[in-house]
């Protein structure tokens, strides 16, 4: 399956997350979060200090090694506002892109606003739901309005935490004129989105950012080191009141004392616990629901939403090609291959958590499929070794040869004894290729068995991986009993490989 990695430059704190991708959702695989203050510099002299790049740098590149790590097929880093109004953003691109190994983007309010729309309907879908979502970053704000998980409207406006706590907040604890200038600026940068949309009734006002989650975990009395378990808690329009006019009064040590607020986010956080309440006056709104997702979580959506890398797992165009022709040479019917072959795939998704093997796996699982049966050119009789051989000894364009002598011993392997030390072919291969083709055998026996027919009942395969045993689900447009008894008088050498049990049924 598929590896993504999303690194989210803000103008207050950088995040990176990878990800894998399995079956419509996503394992973590690494998170990591470090408040930097990019914004602070930019927003005070317009340029991002040396010092603040420096601290930057370090963060990114450690960052980077935890990603390159989990060799991870793509990978987008964005920076945002902080990065935008920037004096010297192309030295930071060039130095950040160096450290990170891709392309840094600076990506528009819009598209920030797009991944956050994304992100947010990734971890929480709320179909049919008119929908107020509100970011405060460090260096802007996004107002959202969807409906139905579609974006039917937003806006960026700057009004970052780290922002306007630079512009307006000198004081500490702010002064009484100091918090009133914010508010009318904060007024005066809504204004065009809550005329346009402050009449409207919405089913739930949603925020997210750290110092949403700063704001709904003070109101909840939810301790910091916890904030994640306030995903999806709710604050009312009259706690966050109550709770901006207690931490406005207070100076820094005494904001740090208040429960779900960080240290580092009591320097800013009365600031962005003024633009959340004022969005809510604004929108007459009476509450607001935290959720944990944010412009990283939206990349990796994007990602998924669109097949990013999914290809890696499955035969190019050319090697396609290629090995059509070679099972066209053989005499083998492309449309019993091509069955197996997608099966095959759909196995090797299904049960990427099991096997845990790389995306090339995939790759050279389908190439088997496709040639597995071409021994039957030499002799039906022992035809799986034949076509081993076949295999090792064609010159294969768009494979490595130890990639083309490990879909020899897939081929070798699809039927009778599983792999034993006293089989050469299988000596011949490194232990990676051993464990690719152990683990993808089995895969290969169930996908041909259902397709034993040569007659492609089998439309869909679905699976789930439940209670220490494994259940595949089967769709056919005909009767499949035939199939369905193949594949289960095979199942033994996945269990045997696996050590799980597992059965194969007819949806229905």
């Amino acid at each position: 399956m598929p590896r993504y990695a999303a690194v989210d430059i803000g103008s207050n704190s950088v995040r990176m997350m990878a990800v894998e991708a399995i079956q419509k959702s996503v394992r973590v695989l690494s998170e990591d979060r470090q408040v930097t203050r990019l914004g602070e510099s930019v927003f005070r002299t317009g340029r991002i200090s040396e010092e603040a790049l420096t601290f930057l740098l370090a963060t990114l590149e450690r960052m980077a090694a935890t990603y390159q790590k989990l060799n991870v097929d793509r990978v987008r880093a964005v920076a945002t506002s902080a990065v935008r109004d920037a004096g010297n953003q192309e030295e930071f691109l060039a130095r950040a892109s160096a450290v990170l190994g891709v392309a840094v983007e600076i990506i528009s309010g819009p598209e920030e606003a797009r991944l956050i729309h994304l992100g947010v309907e990734a971890q929480w879908p709320r179909p049919g739901e008119r929908t107020l979502i509100v970011d405060v970053g460090g260096g802007s704000a996004e107002i959202i309005i969807t409906h139905d998980g579609q974006m039917m409207d937003a806006v960026s406006k700057p009004l970052g935490a780290v922002r306007l706590t630079e512009m307006f907040l000198k004081s500490d604890p702010p002064t009484a004129d100091e918090l009133h200038r914010m508010m009318q600026y904060i007024d005066e940068k809504l204004y065009s989105i809550g005329k346009k949309h402050g009449s409207e009734k919405f089913d739930r006002a949603i925020a997210t950012s750290a110092s949403a989650a700063a704001v709904v975990c003070a109101v909840n009395e939810v301790p910091r080191a916890h904030r994640h378990d306030a995903d999806r808690l709710r604050a009312r329009t009259t706690q966050i009141r109550r709770l901006y006019g207690e931490i406005s009064k207070l100076d820094i040590a005494g904001r740090r004392r208040i429960a779900g607020i960080g240290p580092r986010r009591a320097e800013i956080v009365t600031a962005g616990a003024a633009v959340f309440l004022r969005t809510l006056e604004i929108f007459h709104h009476h509450s607001l629901y935290y959720s944990v997702a944010g412009v990283r979580d939206g990349i990796i959506a994007d990602f998924e939403e669109r097949g990013v890398a999914r290809e890696v797992s499955q035969l190019s165009p050319e090697q396609r090609k290629m090995v059509e022709t070679m099972a066209r040479r053989y005499g083998i019917s492309l449309k019993h291959a091509g069955a197996v072959a997608s099966i095959a795939h759909r196995l090797f998704e299904l049960l990427q958590p099991l096997h845990d093997l790389p995306p090339a796996a995939g790759r050279m699982l389908q190439a088997a499929a496709y040639l597995h049966d071409i021994g039957h050119f030499v002799s039906d009789t022992g035809h799986h070794k034949h076509s081993a051989y076949l295999v090792a000894n064609s010159d294969m364009p768009g494979f490595t040869a130890r990639e083309r002598i490990t879909i020899a011993a897939l081929c070798r392997f699809h039927r009778k004894s599983m792999p034993q030390p006293r089989h050469s072919l299988f000596q011949q291969l490194d232990a990676e290729s051993k464990k690719t083709v152990m683990t993808m055998a089995p895969l290969l026996r169930i996908a041909d068995s259902l397709d034993r027919s040569h007659q492609q009942k089998v439309h869909t395969v679905d699976g789930s991986i439940r209670g220490g045993s494994v259940a595949l689900l089967v769709t056919a447009n005909a009767d499949v009993d035939l199939e369905l008894w193949a594949a289960n008088e095979v199942s033994s050498a996945f269990t045997q490989v696996y050590g799980l049990p597992i059965s194969i049924q007819r949806r229905g």
